[in-house]
């Protein structure tokens, strides 16, 4: 009789360390499962392939060309870190304003650069640059946001009422001007061959203001506190960066090429 309930014991403690381990196991499964619906909630950034809508590029141009798709590469990782380390941050245009729009706008300075080199010694590709510009969020769970060139109009303001601290936020922002360093007066002297391309290239800047201005006025009260730098001053200095720079290759297609602190330039403020 001893022997029996010894065995009965001993059967019982196997059975319930096999339901510990199965039920162990069940949770890891759902740990994991978890985290992997976490992971694709995030989704994806995606861009059109900008080396494949490039012509026979020129040996003389392969290096640069080389550069700006890499670093058009390099963007694309970026803002994808950025998805994912700012998950359930900002409002329902957060991705689009601050990482999408963003990203267009460097985007369009790669490719414009790409153009500009082969066009030194072939025929300048024409390319789409605000269709290779546009990237979108894929696979997220959510229809995917997608982001127009920087050169859209103004998104209306939202219709919902904003909270009491993005309002005011809005409210002081939109009684407020967009102050750049001027950009005219640190150029040497222009060649004649130049001076077109470069006048249009001033009065660019002075467009790409006045519409950041507009922005600003047209959406008060959107966003929390870091949107104006995350939506309109960041996207601003990044297209006033490309319009610099092709000043700087115009100019250096007839004269020295002028070293401007383009980076200092670009960046823009409330005044």
């Amino acid at each position: 009789m001893r022997k029996h309930g010894r065995s009965g014991w001993t059967l019982g403690v196997v059975i319930g360390g096999v339901t510990l381990a199965l039920t162990g196991a069940a949770m890891v499964g759902v740990s994991s499962a978890s985290e992997e619906s976490e992971t694709a909630s995030v989704g994806q950034i995606t861009c059109p392939d900008v080396a494949s809508r490039l012509p026979a590029i020129p040996a003389s141009a392969q290096a640069e060309v080389d550069r700006n798709l890499t670093l058009l590469q390099t963007q694309i990782s970026e803002a994808q870190n950025r998805l994912e380390s700012t998950v359930g941050q900002g409002g329902p245009n957060f991705v689009q304003n601050a990482i999408l729009g963003p990203l267009a706008s460097k985007r369009g300075a790669a490719i414009d650069r790409i153009a500009i080199a082969i066009g030194r010694t072939a025929p300048r590709p024409n390319l789409p640059i605000a269709e290779l510009s546009t990237c979108t969020v894929e696979d997220g769970g959510a229809a995917p946001a997608t982001t127009a060139p920087t050169t859209e109009a103004p998104t209306a303001p939202q219709t919902s009422a904003p909270a009491a601290d993005d309002a005011d936020n809005g409210d002081d922002a939109a009684a407020q001007s967009i102050s750049c360093p001027d950009v005219e007066s640190e150029l040497p002297a222009v060649p004649a061959q130049a001076q077109a391309e470069v006048e249009r290239n001033l009065a660019l800047l002075e467009t790409q203001i006045s519409e950041a201005e507009n922005r600003l006025v047209t959406s008060a009260g959107e966003g929390g506190p870091n949107f104006v730098q995350n939506a309109i001053l960041g996207p601003l200095a990044g297209k006033r960066a490309a319009t610099i720079d092709r000043i700087q290759i115009s100019i250096g297609r007839h004269a020295a090429r002028p070293e401007l602190d383009v980076a200092a330039l670009s960046v823009c403020s409330l005044a």
